[in-house]
């Protein structure tokens, strides 16, 4: 084995295989470039809105179109202060904001308002036209209500409201919501009751104090002298009534021997009349009357 340590040769020293890398230093700004443009853009943004925002309050609180002018139409029952605090405008608002149809809602939520129309008129004019019900009777459901010319019941009676209309019997609350379809056209049957009585001859509305209606046999009318019943039964009723009106007053003079009258035919009308008081039959007399 050689010995190495004795030889001659020697050994050559390697050089550190070592490279000195140089760094250089990290470019921040290439990638911040970037990111400032859009943090500008943002606040530019944010910038633009601000003040758009801001104009937008400005121009907001600048009102061009100031109400100087509210034009109402006379009503019976609501006054023209009544209807400008139910509609809830005043003077000096602004016209062009102001909301017709939530207006118009909250007029028509008053019982005694039947149809509202409003109109804005640029620069500065407001038209608000009401048209108020007008009853025809009053009907007793338990409580009292109004009903208009169109067979609407529309208001509870309250104290003060006036009691002079004919009383209208035989509807109910239970009625109404069990049968709304037949009850309306029930009631309005009655309204064209009501306007034939109201336009006929001799026998007029004021003779009458009270309209009983019963789905089987029909109408039956009250006079305002004696509750003498009147009976009409249901349909024709122009024809029936102008043919009582002929003979009304000649009736009305026998007024305490009666005890019903009846109309519910197409060309005569039936007196009952009530049992004399020197007979002992026990049975009244009924006399047919024809009159064409």
């Amino acid at each position: 084995m050689r010995d190495y340590s004795s030889s001659r040769y020697e050994r050559k020293k390697l050089a550190v295989n070592k490279v000195k890398i140089q760094r250089k230093p990290i470019n921040w700004g290439k990638y911040l470039r970037p990111l400032g443009r859009i943090s500008l853009g943002l606040a530019g943004v944010a910038l633009v809105a601000g003040l758009m925002s801001a104009g937008w309050r400005a121009l907001g609180a600048v009102t061009f179109f100031r109400v100087r002018n509210i034009e109402v139409s006379s009503a019976k029952r609501l006054s023209r202060e009544d209807i400008l605090a139910i509609a809830g405008v005043e003077l000096g608002r602004d016209l062009l904001r102001i909301n017709l149809t939530q207006m118009g809602e909250q007029l028509a939520k008053n019982p005694w308002v039947e149809t509202v129309r409003i109109h804005r008129y640029f620069p500065d004019r407001l038209s608000i036209t009401v048209t108020e019900r007008d009853p025809l009777a009053v009907v007793n459901m338990g409580f009292l209500y109004y009903l208009d010319k169109k067979g609407t019941v529309f208001k509870a009676l309250n104290q003060g409201d006036q009691l002079d209309y004919p009383v209208v019997t035989g509807f109910s609350e239970e009625d109404m919501s069990a049968d709304p379809a037949g009850t309306r056209e029930a009631l309005k049957a009655t309204c064209e009751l009501l306007n034939i009585l109201r336009n006929k001859g001799a026998f007029i509305l004021a003779d009458v104090s009270e309209i009983h209606y019963d789905k089987g046999f029909g109408f039956t009318l009250f006079t305002s002298s004696g509750s003498l019943p009147v009976k009409v039964g249901s349909g024709d009723f122009s024809a029936k009534v102008e043919r009582f009106a002929r003979i009304y007053r000649e009736l009305m003079a026998q007024r305490p021997i009666l005890q019903y009258i009846d109309l519910d035919y197409s060309d005569k009308i039936i007196v009952k009349k009530a049992q004399s008081s020197n007979t002992d039959t026990g049975r009244g007399e009924h006399v047919s009357i024809k009159k064409g």
